[in-house]
């Protein structure tokens, strides 16, 4: 059957995103989005079926991380929307472009209270509640606006997940809109730097014995500057885990996304001059209340509001990070590196500070971070291989070459998010290191990548549950209870999906097994059984 050309709402609105380089949506047709879906083959979209809404926005995460635009997610009005929160909120959490378009209910129909199929006591709200802004439009020029105006937001401001509600109505009715109305708007020119500020900022960093810069996620837009900056005043980096490879890890004055270690957080609280690029320095980065710097704190931040979030700044620039950066780079003039802090011995004593914590996850996440393509695009999730193991030990040049999401800290994430990785760049190997706990949260989402041909290994570290709040109970004298969990045969689970699944005796296979599902191609499962002390 070929599909009936309708220009409706629906159809505008797509065609507008379409205009802004969207080529791919993530979702779940429903009875009341079809006229979401009419427009997609003709206007190129790729449209990627998840078999749940969560899965539909951290796939469109995963790929929005690879491409530098907005995901977009299209689901269903009522449960639909509902279900899919979740990843909103995480992209709130983490600073990062999202569209949610749901139908509504027609105009005049709000919460009528009369049995209507998905009916919801007040949607909008609910969406409101977790996004930064969240709109109900009345007309075809109000949902081409809503799409104009968060592009903007994400060109200029926090960028921040946003929510178009178009009511059923409105959506499937047809329109004469077309031409210049949806075409996409130029990106603005970034907004005037404080020259003064700027200046002063310079004097400090080139006066400064021992400058540091911290770069975090807000800093992804300026990885050249940052490293140049760096090499000009010998200053070591330090990032957040959503700034990481912001400079090549492997450079010599990279200290990695390890400010939650001590090692690494005591060289930026103890610099001359410190400088933060794009972060909130909140506790899920530092994995302390606050860092409290010694020396002077220069900070760069596209929102004013965040100059003294956390920690007080002395001197605020407030506009892009790129622009920002590059400005300092200029205004610093020549000058001679420092080079003072000794970086090779500070990145000893955070692998030393890993092993002490803990040492099976970190020896495991070494293993793993060995045998990983030097490409590779690394999804993780809240697991304890994660954030106690393999974001200490792995080493990326890129930013966003590692998919993770430090505040919200969900469950579920990573399988879609790997997805959504491949999609965008099939050039690079996708790869997803994950505890057995978190995957069960987005098992479905195998099906996903079978059916949409990808190549995908999963690295499935298989610790018998939830085993960190089972260390928690027992930190609180709870014996333990409800973290225990049945496990499914793992290689015969993938299996079943479509995919290929093993399971390895000994981590010493690891490098064999990661390299052969690489090579192999089609979606694979390394399953590493393991047996962790409580803590």
């Amino acid at each position: 059957m070929q599909t009936i050309e309708k220009r409706t709402t629906g159809w505008v609105l797509l065609e507008t995103l379409r205009n802004y380089g969207i080529d791919t949506v993530f979702g779940i047709p429903g009875t009341h989005n079809l006229e979401l879906y009419r427009p997609l083959t003709a206007l190129g979209i790729r449209a990627v079926t998840t078999r749940h809404e969560q899965g539909a926005g951290y796939g469109s995460d995963g790929w929005s991380l690879q491409k530098g635009l907005p995901g977009v997610v299209m689901t269903t009005s009522g449960p639909g929307l509902l279900n899919a929160l979740s990843s909103a909120a995480t992209a709130f959490a983490e600073s990062r472009p999202m569209i949610l378009l749901a139908p509504g209910v027609a105009r005049g129909a709000e919460f009528a209270d009369v049995g209507t199929l998905h009916e919801t006591k007040d949607q909008l709200a609910a969406a409101q509640a977790v996004v930064e802004w969240g709109r109900r439009v009345e007309s075809a020029e109000e949902a081409v606006q809503a799409v104009h105006d968060a592009f903007k937001l994400f060109r200029t401001g926090r960028p921040r997940p946003v929510y178009i509600e178009v009511p059923l109505d409105v959506l499937e009715a047809e329109t004469t809109l077309e031409g210049s109305v949806l075409e996409a708007v130029a990106a603005p020119a970034p907004a005037q730097l404080d020259t003064a500020a700027v200046a002063e900022g310079a004097a400090l960093l080139k006066g400064a014995e021992n400058p540091v810069i911290f770069a975090g996620g807000g800093s992804r837009g300026a990885a050249e500057g940052v490293k140049a900056l760096a090499e000009k005043l010998g200053a070591p980096v330090v990032t957040s885990t959503n700034g990481k490879g912001v400079l090549d890890e492997h450079h010599p004055l990279s200290l990695g996304a390890n400010l939650r270690l001590e090692a690494a957080r005591n060289v930026a609280k103890t610099a001359e001059v410190l400088l933060v690029i794009g972060s909130k320095l909140g506790e899920a980065d530092l994995w302390v209340d606050a860092l409290e710097a010694e020396g002077k704190v220069v900070r760069i931040d596209v929102l004013e509001s965040q100059i003294n979030k956390n920690q007080r700044a002395d001197v605020g620039i407030v506009g892009d990070a790129a622009a920002a950066v590059d400005a300092l780079i200029l205004a610093i003039g020549d000058v001679e590196p420092k080079n003072a802090v000794d970086v090779a011995a500070i990145l000893e004593a955070v692998e030393a500070e890993s092993y002490e914590l803990d040492a099976h996850n970190t020896e495991i996440g070494k293993r793993i971070a060995q045998a990983l393509p030097a490409d590779v695009i690394l999804s993780t999730d809240s697991s304890k291989i994660a954030y106690w193991g393999l974001l200490n030990m792995v080493k990326v040049s890129k930013p966003n070459s590692v998919q993770y999401m430090a505040t919200y800290a969900t469950l579920g994430y990573g399988l879609p998010a790997a997805i959504g990785a491949r999609i965008a760049d099939p050039s690079r190997p996708s790869v997803l290191v994950i505890g057995d706990g978190a995957l069960m949260f987005s098992v479905q989402e195998f099906i996903t990548a079978v059916e949409q041909q990808l190549d995908v290994v999963v690295i499935v570290v298989d610790n018998g549950g939830y085993a960190e709040i089972k260390g928690n109970e027992a930190a609180v004298g709870i014996a333990p209870i409800g973290v225990d969990l049945v496990q499914p045969d793992w290689a015969a689970l993938v299996t079943a999906f479509g995919g290929t699944g093993v399971s390895i005796d000994s981590i010493d296979q690891i490098d064999q097994a990661v390299e052969q599902a690489v090579a192999t191609g089609g979606v694979q499962l390394i399953h590493v059984p393991t047996v962790e002390p409580v803590a």
